[in-house]
């Protein structure tokens, strides 16, 4: 009888290890999923870093094109990228938000310059950029969306035993405040100067 008691308990033991290991297996998955979902929002970032440049090029080849913009684009793409490498998410909205208008009040300013404005080299940077910016949206919705499986896992039961006892960390959201995330308001970007 003694040995039928210890069979049974070895085998839920064995049950509750392996479920222990499935659990750590999911948390391990969603862990590694957000980290994949920031890889790709970082290579996006990191084109569109290497392309400002490009455009900030194109616009300074007409001399009357407005310095100010083009140093508040080099500004933010510097915050950007800090933010970035550092992998602050908190400091990557921000930037993000301060680029996103430099970038949209050059398009804006660009339109008084015909002549840029016809420039084959500045529409291709011009439709790169700006496939770029709606190709980070996107994968910024979808980091969030790992980030929030990621959080719900680790504090769900029993899944919240095993995230504590291996350490698993919650995962901060890539947000941008509601003025953040607003349209810009081209009118008022033709009306500065």
């Amino acid at each position: 009888m003694a040995q039928i008691v210890l069979m049974v308990l070895a085998a839920i033991a064995l049950v509750a290890i392996a479920y222990a290991g499935m659990l750590y297996n999911g948390l391990v998955t969603v862990k590694n999923n957000v980290a994949l979902a920031w890889a790709n929002i970082d290579v996006l970032l990191k084109q569109r870093h290497d392309e400002l440049p490009k455009l900030v090029e194109a616009c300074k080849a007409y001399r009357d094109f407005e310095r100010e913009t083009l140093v508040r684009v080099t500004e933010a793409r510097a915050r950007v990228g800090h933010a970035r490498e550092a992998r602050d998410i908190d400091a990557l909205g921000p930037a993000e938000a301060a680029l996103r208008a430099g970038v949209a009040r050059v398009f804006a300013v660009a339109e008084r310059y015909p002549d840029l404005k016809a420039n084959e080299n500045f529409m291709q940077l011009q439709s790169r950029i700006t496939g770029l910016e709606n190709a980070i949206a996107d994968r910024r919705e979808f980091y969030n969306d790992c980030v929030n499986v990621n959080n719900i896992r680790i504090e769900q039961f029993p899944d919240a035993l095993v995230a504590r006892a291996f350490n698993f960390r919650e995962a901060r959201l890539l947000e941008f405040s509601p003025q953040e995330t607003a349209d810009v308001d081209l009118r008022a970007l033709f009306a500065q100067k």
